[in-house]
């Protein structure tokens, strides 16, 4: 019996949720510190500790199944359900983005002439680079889906190539979005329409930046042959959590780049 109930492991407590927790709300102190009075030393400060905390809370994971196998049946569903809900609050976050740009959208006070966009506001042409971004991540759904077809086949030679792609691609929507902001002509301060539009897309670039290196994670622990159909929870949780950066952006390219113009 006693063998038996040792067969079981467990997964030891973490620290780095409840710290990674303060370092995120230090992140968002230090940088209203920087907006207020133009003092960056703490919000890069921030930055590089919670990158650090990221790292270690990584390797942990990836120590629990990869050398002590804790991983197993229970623990993965956990991990599952844990992606799920955190996913779910994703969209709940994003919802009062939307709500709040449908309510300025619809209705247009009469501060803004009663015009959406104001008349003062130059917004962006939604063929031009939105609709290059739109085709970028559409097209990064479709390769981050054919590396888990890969992946599940053992296939990993072309799991590698597709994720390299993928990872491309969403380096390359990073780099023309920041092009998008710096050829803006309104910034976050003129009026609501530019406080939800960068707001809104800002948002989702960072999830963009948190996604890509999630996905530059898998590609390299795919190339060390850490993934594969028994040890796929990390993988799947990466392409859950890009898949749904796809769907927020289709409804900001809808909502504020097209019906918004």
């Amino acid at each position: 019996m006693f063998n038996k109930f040792h067969q079981f492991h467990i997964v030891q407590i973490s620290p780095w949720p409840l710290i990674a927790s303060f370092s995120i709300i230090s992140i968002l102190s230090s940088a209203t510190i920087w907006n207020k009075i133009n003092i960056i030393e703490p919000f890069l400060i921030s930055i590089i500790i919670t990158t650090s905390i990221s790292y270690l809370w990584w390797k942990d994971v990836i120590k629990e199944t990869k050398r002590q196998g804790f991983h197993q049946t229970k623990v993965i569903n956990g991990l599952k359900i844990g992606i799920i809900l955190f996913i779910s609050s994703e969209v709940l976050f994003f919802a009062s983005f939307f709500w709040s740009y449908f309510h300025r959208r619809v209705s247009p006070n009469i501060e803004l002439g009663q015009f959406w966009p104001p008349i003062i506001i130059n917004s962006f042409n939604p063929i031009n680079i939105p609709l290059l971004n739109t085709i970028i991540l559409l097209s990064s759904g479709v390769s981050i889906t054919w590396s888990h077809h890969e992946i599940i086949n053992n296939n990993s030679k072309k799991a590698n190539l597709s994720l390299i792609i993928t990872v491309i691609l969403g380096i390359y929507f990073s780099l023309l979005q920041a092009i998008e902001y710096l050829e803006a002509e309104f910034s976050i301060s003129d009026s609501t329409y530019g406080s939800t539009f960068f707001i809104a897309t800002g948002f989702h670039g960072i999830h963009v930046i948190i996604g890509t290196s999630f996905l530059l994670i898998c590609l390299i622990r795919n190339y060390k042959n850490e993934i594969n159909i028994n040890h796929l929870i990390g993988f799947e949780a990466a392409a859950w959590y890009w898949h749904f950066v796809d769907v927020v952006w289709l409804f900001l390219y809808i909502s504020i780049y097209w019906w918004g113009n």
